[in-house]
């Protein structure tokens, strides 16, 4: 008879003394009859069988019997290289083809009797266990199994304690089970099967994370920050040194009430949805929040985000303050370079602003391409690629198209990394007037004190 080997038991197989242990089934990706992929609990059942011919058939049962036994009894050359400890008898665990010589011998004999071309073949037969499946209430909560690098996706499952004959079986075909993985001998000579879940349009929070764009993301956020240290710290050297130039201040009333809400309503989404986004990039670390709770709170935070922005919009083209973020084509790089030599040079001498700030234009040409790039390029892409990946088992053929999460998370991450670093900056430049806080100052309560740029004495005109 075949020697069977059952998993999550100890003791001989079916009987009532039977310790039934247990095991932890392995989680494969599964494709639903909307194409979308789901990650379900398998069973891997593992069978190695004689076969011969082409195609091939299986060896029958009266051949296999007429190979390994004689007149009743086990054929002498079965007997002489099956019986381990040389007994006289074969029990279960020495039945077992683990030799060259062992599989060679059996081929032989088959041979002898008629089938042409016997060989051993092997195959893994996925079943999905649906049965004593456990309530959402019931569910584990434990994030990091499955969001953290060791995650039970990841995680290798035995199919047998040998190969046969060292042949690697292969997975039945005409699966929905989406097979990415590979098999691989342990020292012992176990034989595992080890998923893989970079598969398609699989991709694993905590898991799957792309190592170099965290690398490139982080580098980004670390030189900006480190740059604003240096910048920041040669400032106030400059300041202890020279003397700033005398400048004249005017109050002027520079924010409404509604560009005040508009821009710390952004301000805060942006930054809690960057923390809420972080704890889902890497649950493991923050163990304390509940992972489902974060991503509720960070989807709702995205649709504040998105209602803010359509109504600032509306607000912007209504009043015709968008034109504060439109930079005049005319002599835009002239005046670009002039501003970034303000802050490389001329901003250690104390000099005023190259370009006087006024409730016509509150920003200088820097600012106006840096937020005409944020509101209009990052902040809608970060939105798309955000709800495309709350889409992905809502609309698979339209996520699938964009390259599904293996490409939407990491590029998400990316623009995020992107938008960490710019806050940073941002907050700075607010400290660059001609007091650190006024720009602060200014966008809480609405008033400003603006420098009035005045000519100087041999800038003044002749008589």
């Amino acid at each position: 008879t075949a020697t069977t080997e059952c998993r999550g038991a100890e003791g001989d197989v079916g009987k009532v003394a039977t310790l039934l242990t247990g095991y932890q089934p392995t989680l494969l990706p599964r494709k639903g009859v909307e194409g979308n992929i789901s990650l379900m609990p398998h069973n891997l059942i593992t069978t190695w069988f004689w076969v011969y011919g082409e195609p091939a058939r299986p060896v029958p049962l009266s051949d296999l019997q007429a190979a390994y036994f004689e007149n009743g009894d086990y054929h002498p050359g079965i007997l002489l290289r099956f019986d381990a400890n040389n007994d006289g008898q074969i029990d279960e665990t020495e039945l077992v083809i683990d030799t060259l010589e062992k599989e060679q011998f059996v081929k032989e004999r088959l041979e002898f009797l008629g089938l042409g071309n016997p060989r051993i073949l092997g195959e893994v037969q996925p079943y999905s266990i649906n049965h004593n499946i456990a309530e959402g209430e019931w569910v584990l909560k434990d994030c990091a199994s499955c969001h953290s690098e060791n995650s039970r996706i990841a995680q290798p499952i035995q199919l047998a304690s040998y190969t046969p004959g060292g042949v690697m079986p292969e997975f039945v075909p005409d699966s929905n089970v989406v097979y990415n993985g590979s098999m691989f001998v342990s020292e012992d000579g176990a034989l595992y099967y080890q998923p893989n879940t970079e598969t398609e349009n699989l991709y694993v929070f905590g898991l799957n994370n792309v190592g170099w764009i965290d690398i490139l993301g982080s580098l980004m956020f670390a030189g900006v920050l480190l740059g604003v240290i240096g910048h920041g710290g040669f400032r106030f050297y400059a300041s202890l040194r020279n003397k700033a130039h005398g400048s004249t201040t005017e109050k002027v009333y520079m924010y409404t009430v509604y560009e005040r809400l508009w821009h710390w309503l952004q301000t805060f989404s942006i930054v809690l949805l960057l923390f809420t986004g972080l704890i889902i990039h890497k649950p493991e670390t923050f163990g304390l929040f509940s992972f489902n709770g974060v991503v509720i709170t960070h989807n709702v935070l995205a649709a504040i985000l998105a209602l803010n922005a359509i109504f600032a919009l509306f607000y912007h083209l209504a009043s015709g303050e968008i034109k504060q973020y439109l930079p005049e084509p005319k002599g835009f790089f002239s005046q670009a370079i002039i501003q970034a030599m303000f802050y490389l040079r001329d901003i250690f001498k104390g000099e005023v602003h190259p370009f006087e700030k006024t409730t016509h234009r509150k920003m200088n040409p820097l600012q106006q391409v840096t937020y005409l790039a944020i509101l209009n390029v990052l902040l809608p892409l970060q939105g798309v690629t955000g709800i495309m990946m709350w889409g992905v088992q809502r609309w698979p053929e339209v996520t699938n198209t964009l390259g599904g999460l293996p490409f939407l998370a990491p590029f998400h991450t990316l623009v995020a990394w992107t938008f960490a670093a710019f806050i940073v900056m941002h907050v700075y430049l607010t400290t660059t007037g001609h007091t650190p806080l006024a720009g602060i100052q200014a966008m809480m309560m609405g008033w400003e004190d603006l420098e009035i740029h005045q000519a100087r004495p041999e800038e003044e005109p002749e008589a």
